[in-house]
């Protein structure tokens, strides 16, 4: 009988390479939160992939960017210290875009970190031609070889269509050392709830809005618990949160005309919520300001970064 393996595997690359949606794939269900503003994972949420030979524990790093703010420092430093904690580093280069000097930097401090096998994925490759995707491997294997990396795999996958996630699965696992399982049965994250839930209130804060504030958002969900005077039989969470800004003027474009955008973001959180919890949710929004916080370290502790 074939031994159980168990260990850390994990996504880098530049922002929006569709490193969450990959995350998501291979555990089946929404564990990270997506997004197309680039700069929307913080938090390193951890998900599982359990399967009969092995568990495979997926860890989701914010990508990798040249800082301009404190926040963004911290959440570089956070990048390189789970590359060196993790067994495999699976670097991602989306097929349909060319590879650039952001993918260049990434693999060069990736370079660094001798003792982490690395494998490349060529992700979204249901956007190009058989050609271009030929020419996107032959890229990702000269990039290895310019900076002395050396790629245990080079697979290309597609997240969206469900194209070679199994075999990368499968590939994934081939890598991990031999060891029990480390998270009981039918836990996809170790991420606590209320992370997770401030997530998905950020995430639908984030769609729609349009680009100068996809940094500028930051969620605190300051109490949620079941509502005391309810029948079992019809729960209802109630989840009071905060979403917080640097500006005035960023306070409008959240709430909208006549509160209407905050109602949409409120909507759509609490939809993503219930049917991950999969129960009824009250959910309170307020919009507040915390004065250019990306710059401030007080505020960043405050806000949990």
């Amino acid at each position: 009988m074939s031994e159980h393996r168990s260990g850390f595997a994990c996504f880098v690359g530049r922002p929006n390479v569709g490193k969450s949606t990959l995350t998501n794939a291979l555990v089946g269900t929404k564990v990270v939160i997506t997004s197309s503003k680039p700069q929307t994972t913080r938090t390193v949420v951890r998900g599982i992939v359990h399967r009969p030979d092995a568990q495979l524990i997926l860890v989701d790093t914010p990508g990798l960017h040249r800082p301009r703010t404190l926040l963004g420092e911290r959440l570089n430093d956070l990048v390189k210290s789970t590359w060196s904690e993790v067994d495999v580093v699976a670097v991602c280069f989306p097929a349909n875009e060319k590879i650039g000097p952001g993918d260049r930097f990434i693999v060069k401090e990736l370079a660094k970190v001798r003792r982490t096998v690395k494998i490349a994925v060529a992700t979204k490759t249901d956007l190009v031609t058989p050609e271009q995707l030929g020419q996107h491997l032959l890229d990702i294997a000269a990039l290895g070889t310019e900076t002395d990396t050396e790629w245990a795999e080079i697979v290309p996958v597609s997240a969206a269509s469900g194209d070679q996630v199994g075999l990368l699965a499968d590939l994934l696992v081939g890598l991990l050392p031999e060891g029990p399982q480390l998270y009981p049965d039918g836990d996809l994250t170790d991420a606590p709830e209320e992370i997770l839930v401030a997530e998905l209130i950020r995430e639908a804060a984030l769609e729609g809005v349009r680009d100068e504030l996809p940094h500028s958002i930051a969620v605190v969900v300051e109490e949620m618990g079941p509502r005391a005077d309810r029948d079992e039989a019809k729960p209802l969470l109630d989840i009071y949160a905060n979403i917080y800004v640097e500006r005035d003027s960023q306070k409008g474009i959240m709430i909208g005309h006549k509160g209407a955008r905050l109602r949409e973001v409120g909507t759509a959180a609490r939809k993503q919520i219930e049917a991950l919890l999969g129960t009824p949710v009250y959910l309170d929004l307020h919009i507040k300001i915390a004065k250019d916080w990306q710059r401030d370290p007080r505020q960043l502790r405050k806000l949990g970064f």
